[in-house]
């Protein structure tokens, strides 16, 4: 339907770089005001800007901590370590950043992945602290495709039993079946969609906006610039 996001030609990836527009409006709004512009990356990864435009990051005067929780997530910054730093933190909980300490604080699709309301919570409280602005994008619970397995349309309005027992019997995911209970249900516990309530009470002094797909709502975006 929407196509592997991982695929450069699927209808999900155009989607992604329409969104495009919208974040480099802010980094632009950003840099017009002070001339360069910090971005905190929770769960981020280099291949992700290298989309929005390596090229025009520097033009801007840009520089980007990327945080995740495991080491083997970094990546290597290499060419472009005057663009990129990379660190290992909880984007939970970040006391080794101060308030307001970056023009913007980001986070494409990883909310949904923190696995806890109490962690969804922790993470917003974290992205509202040391970002004077915040982008924080995530899919919306209520469009009927989870990109996590989206050959398999409705999957994640299933009760969680049957959904576990529905990755054990069908390549749902982008890499076929999964073998066993044990893993179907770490698989499963992955990722938990937020919807528009949930969202806004996360965010509550962001604008929120949708992404949409058929005239329905796709994905949402807060945004406090």
């Amino acid at each position: 339907m929407l196509g592997d996001p991982r695929n450069e030609n699927s209808l999900s990836t155009k989607m992604r770089r329409r969104r495009d527009i919208q974040l480099r409006a802010l980094i632009d709004d950003i840099h017009s005001a002070k001339g360069s512009v910090s971005i905190l990356d929770m769960g981020g990864t280099i291949q992700y800007w290298e989309r929005v435009g390596l090229d025009y990051l520097r033009e801007r005067k840009v520089s980007i901590v990327l945080v995740n929780r495991e080491a083997a997530e970094l990546g290597s910054a290499g060419g472009d370590g005057d663009l990129f730093q990379t660190a290992v933190g909880d984007a939970c909980d970040l006391p080794q950043y101060g308030d307001g300490q970056f023009d913007l604080a980001h986070s494409n699709s990883v909310i949904e992945h923190v696995e806890t309301w109490g962690n969804m919570k922790a993470f917003a409280r974290e992205t509202r602290r040391t970002g004077k602005a915040y982008y924080i994008q995530t899919p919306y619970f209520w469009f009927p495709v989870d990109p996590h397995y989206y050959r398999m349309p409705l999957f994640h309005w299933f009760p969680r039993p049957i959904r576990a027992r529905m990755l054990n019997a069908l390549p749902i995911t982008y890499v076929g079946r999964v073998q066993g209970i044990d893993m179907a249900y770490e698989v499963v516990d992955r990722a938990r969609l937020l919807d528009g309530r949930q969202f806004r009470f996360l965010f509550p002094d962001g604008e929120i906006s949708f992404e949409r797909f058929a005239g329905l709502p796709k994905s949402m975006v807060a945004i406090r610039r």
